[in-house]
């Protein structure tokens, strides 16, 4: 690769979470949402689009806006926001894009002749007498949908199951025809929401009740899907002859996923292949604490360059409105199971980062105080920013400045994986109201290698600390013991 690539892999002014990465032809493609900096909700930007080389994962380009907010004709005044989107290639070869608003209830499509974009209005799905997908009576409710063409049939994947949520049952699927827009199959029930997981006969029920017309796969197997049911962010792959959906489960910070040989039913519960908070992941702590700041979560898989990656968001700035993509590699064994994988600074880099060197401190995986937390909240530590959103490429520092803030005693600051070797000093960057020591160490609970003493400065200043290292890879973790709050603008390894 040209040079190396963290998490996350864009830049850290750009906010793009749910990414559907998609490889068309040599480049891969990320297609996503857009939060702002600091946003007061979900997805304020236009659809933009980043892509790279397959055979270069740290070469991403900035493609623009592929789709302004105010372009479907259901939008003009410009009031409502673009939730997650996904495309696919149609069987005439130009390029679909599947969303949704935030104050209604139907699919969207716009078109184009370039995975690029730009693309352009071009109509809603819908029922063969030209009703609209979801706003006949008894249709649930569309949201983020995913979509996988096949020859002339496209499967889309929507639904939104809220906790608890008795008039949400179920993700669907729903076949699409050659035109991209025409139903030619109803909706199937296929992986249910939390109130439904343990009654699918109930959910029946309820579903006659409502009017709804959509029909039930298979669903003897929902009890296992227990303790992780769908909530939200449909995404859809297949690997082989076996079909993946992946899904935000109802703790949210999850992504799950469950197979099935059939688009339409028969889904099976799969495991978790990964969580914002690092939830599950017993090798370098509990496996019941979280050990970043996490939330919703929405991402897809996908084969690059013969390996497979996870692809997800994180959240910054103290609120759930600031998301940034990440992505992590991950193993499709054998016999199709996916294991969970940890969160890491290094993720699409292929290998740990070069043990020498400076380095954000935003690309920082690990988050949390003495007391940690699954859900972020304003007064955690977080990653945040100084200036404004931008897409001119302005170099960070020159203009803008991504650091993490609200550092009080006790906060642990975490970035796997580095190669270490003959290292015998690190510097970090601190400013504001802060007074005490950094202990260095290369694994949570491990002995404290160096100390970094720092104090109040009303501007980024440098302290450092002679600090051995053993060669090899290893984390890298900084606690802060002292007084006062302060942040933390990058860490210089020499």
């Amino acid at each position: 690769m040209k040079k190396q690539v963290f998490n996350p892999y864009l830049p850290l002014w750009e906010y793009v979470p749910d990414g559907e990465p998609h490889v068309f032809g040599d480049r891969v493609y990320v297609y996503g949402s857009h939060d702002l900096a600091s946003g007061c909700v979900f997805c304020l930007g236009d659809y933009v689009c980043w892509s790279a080389p397959v055979t270069d994962l740290s070469d991403w380009k900035f493609e623009g806006v592929i789709f302004p907010r105010m372009a479907d004709p259901a939008n003009k005044d410009g009031r409502m926001v673009l939730y997650a989107p996904d495309v696919t290639m149609g069987p005439d070869g130009k390029f679909y894009l599947y969303y949704v608003y935030d104050k209604v209830n139907f699919v969207s499509v716009a078109v184009s002749d370039s995975p690029a974009g730009p693309f352009k209005f071009y109509g809603y799905v819908h029922h063969k007498d030209g009703s609209r997908l979801g706003e006949r009576k008894g249709d649930q409710v569309q949201f983020d949908p995913a979509v996988l063409t096949e020859g002339d049939k496209t499967y889309m994947y929507t639904a939104f199951c809220g906790h608890q949520m008795k008039d949400r049952i179920a993700a669907m699927a729903t076949v699409l025809g050659p035109d991209m827009l025409t139903i030619e199959e109803e909706p199937r029930f296929i992986v249910p929401g939390d109130f439904y997981v343990e009654d699918a006969s109930k959910a029946r029920d309820e579903a006659l009740k409502m009017g709804c017309p959509y029909d039930f796969a298979p669903t003897d197997s929902w009890t296992g899907f227990k303790g992780h049911e769908f909530f939200e962010a449909s995404s859809i792959r297949k690997i082989g002859d076996t079909y993946y959906f992946v899904y935000s489960s109802s703790p949210m910070h999850e992504l799950c996923y469950a197979t099935s040989k059939s688009p339409t039913g028969g889904f099976v519960y799969g495991g978790v292949i990964v969580s914002n908070a690092d939830l599950h992941i017993g090798t370098y702590k509990k496996a019941d604490m979280p050990a970043a700041y996490g939330a919703n979560n929405h991402g897809g898989i996908e084969k690059i360059n013969g390996e497979w990656y996870i692809f997800y968001h994180r959240h910054t700035n103290g609120t759930w409105f600031s998301r940034q993509g990440c992505a992590e590699k991950i193993k499709v064994l054998p016999d199709g199971k996916i294991p969970q994988v940890e969160i890491t600074s290094c993720g699409l880099n292929g290998a740990p980062l070069k043990g020498k060197g400076k380095y954000p401190a935003a690309i920082a995986c690990n988050l949390f105080t003495e007391k940690p937390s699954i859900y972020v909240a304003p007064e955690f530590p977080h990653v945040t920013q100084d200036g404004r959103d931008r897409e001119d490429g302005t170099p960070l520092e020159e203009k803008d400045s991504s650091y993490i803030t609200g550092i009080v005693s006790g906060t642990t600051i975490g970035f796997k994986y580095f190669d270490f070797k003959s290292l015998g000093r690190i510097s970090i960057f601190t400013r504001a109201y802060i007074n005490g020591d950094f202990e260095v160490r290369t694994s949570i609970d491990g002995p404290v290698l160096g100390k970094i003493s720092v104090e109040s400065s009303n501007f980024w200043e440098k302290h450092s600390a002679e600090v051995k290292i053993p060669d090899g890879v290893s984390a890298l973790y900084l606690t802060f013991k002292g007084s006062g709050g302060g942040q933390l603008r990058s860490i210089v390894l020499e």
